[in-house]
This record gives structure tokens, C-alpha cells and sequence, in this order.
């Protein structure tokens, strides 16, 4: 039984597309580049035998939308705390560290979350070495980066994202739609 070599289609500008077919099913795979981030390849993989494996689910995929909202930073104990009773609204706050890896490349991903939920939610970050120890105490913050959703001057919930970028905001998305929504 021979089994026929994948074909490369060429779609300008930037994707490409394999395709291999056989007498009992058909495994494409598509890969574009986007111009304005060179770096990042996307691959789709279309259904398949191979491909039914169970996946973490995501709500979506950011990054396709350009806007995005800076994190409010934090910096005094007293401003945390005029935040927290003088809210009407939910607010998210994360916990980060200038020195982790993790924090700075979950920021952006984060920005583009907090664009998503404004004005009906506001994010803020705080800088762990900042603010007193006392502050990052009282909050229980003990990992980089932690994310925390506070509503009525209480901690709801909080994701500690020491895995994939998008799993975390995966989790965040879940912890603001089940905290937000009760």
C-alpha cells in the first residue's frame, strides 16, 4: 500500500498550505505567517484521527485584536486599599516581580484581556518589590505572577500563572466569568 507524499500549496502572502489524502481520510495542515509579527507561526491542524485527542479548551485566541489597555500599576499600601472600598466593580489585580520572566510575557497577553472587559472590570498590577512585605503578605501572594480577582474589598479567587501564557489567561477568563457572573 503506497501512501501518497503531501503536496505544498503556496498562498501569498504568507501561508502555506499541506495537504495528503489517502483512500480513508484526508490531514491537512495549514500554516500562516502574519506580516506584522513575523515571529509568531500559527499551525492549524483540521480534524483528524491523529488530531482527536482531548485539548484544553480556550474561550479564544488573543492576539488577533490590536487593542489593549495598559495595567494601572500600584504602589502605596493606601492606594490598594482606597482601591478595594471605593470600587463599585470587580477588580483584578496582578501580582508581579521585575525579575520574572513569566510576569513580563504575561503582561501584554494580560492587556489585551483587560481591553476585552473594560470598563465593566479594571486591571491592576503591582510590582511585589515595590510594596511593602506586609502588603504581599496580607494579599497572599507567594508565586509569580498571581492573578487575583477582588470584589467588595474581599479576594474571590486568584490563578497563579506559573504554566502557558494561554492557559493562564484561559484561567483568568473562567475566574472572571464565574466570580462576575454569581
Amino acid at each position: 500500500m503506497s501512501h501518497p507524499l503531501p503536496i505544498l500549496h503556496y498562498n501569498p502572502p504568507y501561508s502555506f498550505f499541506f495537504s495528503s489524502t489517502t483512500a480513508s481520510h484526508s490531514s491537512p495542515i495549514s500554516i500562516s505567517f502574519k506580516p506584522q509579527r513575523p515571529h509568531f507561526l500559527l499551525l492549524h491542524l483540521l480534524p483528524s484521527p491523529l488530531n482527536a485527542l482531548p485539548q484544553r479548551q480556550h474561550h479564544h485566541q488573543l492576539g488577533d485584536s490590536p487593542l489593549s489597555i495598559q495595567l494601572t500599576p500600584i504602589s502605596t499600601d493606601d492606594q490598594f486599599d482606597h482601591l478595594l472600598h471605593h470600587n463599585q466593580h470587580p477588580l483584578i489585580i496582578v501580582w508581579v516581580a521585575n525579575w520574572c520572566r513569566k510576569c513580563i510575557y504575561l503582561k501584554p497577553k494580560l492587556e489585551k484581556l483587560a481591553a476585552e472587559y473594560y470598563p465593566r472590570l479594571c486591571f491592576y498590577t503591582v510590582d511585589v518589590n515595590t510594596v511593602s512585605h506586609k502588603l504581599v503578605a496580607r494579599a497572599g501572594v507567594t508565586k509569580m505572577p498571581t492573578i487575583q480577582l477582588w470584589k467588595d474589598g474581599k479576594k474571590q479567587a486568584e490563578v497563579i500563572g506559573g504554566h502557558n501564557a494561554y492557559w493562564v489567561i484561559g484561567d483568568v477568563q473562567e475566574m472572571i466569568e464565574n466570580e462576575c457572573n454569581t
